[in-house]
């Protein structure tokens, strides 16, 4: 049943193209109802669980004489990154209900393939596999801001592609060493997860292998100095595709660090960890003054993204209890507010045909409900106690502290320029008098709603974000334990850093 987490979201792919031939709205519905039908399946193998750490594992042979299987596994992690995925995916196409206008039905043919690709990626526990969905979730990413993106979408789309693409090879040549690497150990040509996890490899090997993957998802993530794509490729997506961009595409790279580099290559994990740490403390303060500096209310929410995804570095290499659920809670509120931080930008460009906050001001006094979860969202990406990111950044902070205290201090200065980006933000569009006159609508029920629902998901993880950690225990508990080999490698003043382990399914 597993396989349909993947297949479902191809076959609405393939419908939704279909139907824009029966009528122009049919690929909408389709969409959504593929992503509820995504959800239903989700919860019917999550509840119908007998326990342990796995909740579902498939495995059956591809390509037996390669050592290649089609193995996909569920654990607490997954499902709350699938959870994100589909929320994110249905308000996705709810924002471009009116935004999207031409090739409808190939639109959504692309965003369900995207999604259908992130799945794959969250699920997959075969390495060859793993970097198939990695690559197949570019390709459709790419139309989507080529063909349906704004002024300069072609040069964004090529730079999107380039970077995301040259980093992914050097994980397939990082893939394909460490299996080669096994098989020279063991005997046997494999690209299973939980083969490779025992894999004896000499020290520079293992460093080298695993900048391989370091450097592929940091650039995914992304964290300074690798992300000058993403900004480009933001300002000049659709509101879906910026929408799913940061709440979905970005969580594949900190999935990955989670996942596989520290798992896979524990020792050079924990001897890159002060450098990691400190690109994290400085991708936060970075991103936090370049957001600052920008006019385009696109942009800011675009470089806000790398502040915020730099605590998200910063915490997996501090790899301890208080880190790691600070990561799992910052990925999940990091997504629901910055996706809805474009969806707000989306709605005024389409109201305004501009994202200059030069040109803007007032808007609170003429599209209240749009101005209302404007400042709520601006609110909740500062960090404001209550919501759901301040909750992510304080564990973060807290885990982190004990282990490089330095760099944490300078991470947590970034919540104080988080406040200024944000309350810029909201003084010049918000307040103050309009630029230029205007008569302008506010959000329609649907808007609304769709957006209503992010608030109360961010207030609910604000207030009571236990069973987000209770669902992610399970998932933080199966990343293998590195804490012997780190502690042989480091010596007895290192002491190891790491969470119990739980093994594979």
């Amino acid at each position: 049943m597993i396989v349909w987490l993947i297949g479902i979201l191809v076959l609405g792919a393939a419908a939704a193209w279909l139907a824009e031939r029966l009528h122009r709205d049919a690929p909408r519905w389709i969409a959504l109802a593929a992503l509820a039908a995504h959800f239903g399946v989700l919860v019917s193998i999550w509840t119908g669980a007998s326990g342990g750490p796995w909740i579902a594992n498939l495995q059956v042979p591809w390509i037996a004489e390669l050592g290649i299987s089609f193995h996909l596994a569920l654990d607490g992690l997954t499902v709350l990154l699938l959870l994100l995925t589909e929320a994110l995916g249905v308000v996705a196409v709810l924002a471009s209900w009116r935004e999207i206008e031409s090739r409808v039905g190939l639109f959504h043919f692309n965003l369900l393939l995207t999604l259908a690709g992130v799945a794959g990626v969250f699920l997959a526990l075969d390495l060859f596999l793993f970097f198939f969905s990695w690559e197949a979730m570019l390709v459709p990413m790419y139309f989507i801001i080529a063909v349906w993106g704004h002024e300069r979408r072609i040069y964004a789309s090529i730079k999107f592609f380039i970077f995301t693409q040259g980093s992914g090879l050097l994980m397939l040549l990082a893939i394909l060493g460490l299996a080669l690497a096994h098989r020279r150990a063991t005997g046997t040509l494999t690209f299973d997860y939980f083969a490779l996890l025992d894999t004896p490899l000499d020290p520079t090997t293992g460093f080298w292998l695993m900048l391989g993957f370091f450097i592929a998802f940091v650039v995914k993530l992304p964290a300074f100095p690798f992300h000058t794509w993403l900004p480009d490729a933001h300002t000049e997506a659709p509101t879906a595709g910026s929408v799913i961009l940061a709440g979905v595409l970005l969580k594949t790279g900190a999935y990955g660090l989670l996942r596989f580099v520290v798992p896979l290559f524990p020792v050079a994990a924990h001897e890159i960890a002060p450098a990691a740490m400190w690109l994290g403390a400085i991708g936060v303060l970075y991103g936090a003054v370049l957001a600052f500096a920008q006019s385009d209310m696109k942009r800011l929410v675009a470089y806000s993204s790398v502040s915020h995804m730099g605590f998200v570095l910063l915490g997996v290499f501090a790899w301890n209890a208080l880190a790691l659920e600070g990561v799992v809670v910052q990925i999940v509120a990091h997504g629901l507010s910055t996706g809805a931080l474009f969806i707000v930008v989306g709605f005024i460009q389409e109201r305004l045909h501009t994202r200059d906050m030069r040109r803007m001001g007032g808007l609170a006094s003429d599209v209240p409900r749009l101005a209302g979860l404007a400042l709520t969202f601006a609110i909740a990406s500062l960090g404001l106690p209550g919501l759901g990111n301040f909750v992510g950044e304080f564990l973060v902070l807290l885990g982190g502290f004990g282990v490089n205290r330095a760099a944490t201090i300078v991470a947590a200065c970034g919540l104080v320029t988080a406040v200024v980006y944000a309350l810029t933000l909201v003084q010049r569009a918000l307040h103050g008098g309009p630029r230029e006159p205007r008569m302008i609508r506010d959000t329609s029920i649907r808007e609304t709603a769709a957006l209503g629902a992010l608030v109360a998901a961010l207030v609910w993880l604000g207030f009571y974000p236990q069973p987000l950690l209770d669902a992610a225990a399970d998932g933080i508990g199966n990343l293998q334990n590195p804490a012997s080999r780190i502690a042989a490698a480091a010596g007895p003043q290192s002491p190891p850093r790491a969470s119990p382990a739980r093994r594979g399914p």
